[in-house]
């Protein structure tokens, strides 16, 4: 098992997508997430961790999996991820369009891009100094 913790240290978010709450978004951009992300054979598994709410997806990269996002917009979806060179992207279909995320490492950081019908959020995050 390979296990790789990342600390927030950048987000700029502009979401405004109908049905997140203002006062989702304003506690969201006040929490100071940590991601870790796993990798058990070919099953991956992505916890992001705050004070307020937990969540975490695992899936297998290139095959369908059912996700539900549970206490952030408590959204349905249809999700595949794939590799695209040193980028791991997930496209999402459900009730929004144009929804996906990528993540990717350079360095010491980890960069994460939420899309969503037009909109994005970037985060960046510092790896864990104690690995």
């Amino acid at each position: 098992m390979r296990l790789t913790e990342y600390a927030e240290v950048f987000l700029m978010c502009s979401f405004t997508v109908p049905g997140i709450s203002v006062y989702l978004r304003k506690i969201a951009l006040r929490l100071k997430l940590r991601k870790v992300i796993e990798q058990q054979g070919d099953q991956y598994i992505i916890k992001t961790l705050s004070t307020f709410k937990n969540y975490t997806i695992s899936f297998k990269v290139g095959q369908e999996f059912e996700e539900f996002t549970k206490g952030l917009d408590n959204r349905h979806m249809k999700s595949t991820a794939t590799w695209q060179g040193n980028k791991l992207l997930c496209e999402q279909t459900g009730e929004k369009k144009n929804r996906s995320w990528i993540h990717w490492v350079e360095g010491d950081k980890l960069h994460l891009e939420l899309y969503c019908e037009g909109e994005v959020c970037k985060q960046v995050y510092r790896k864990n100094v104690n690995e």
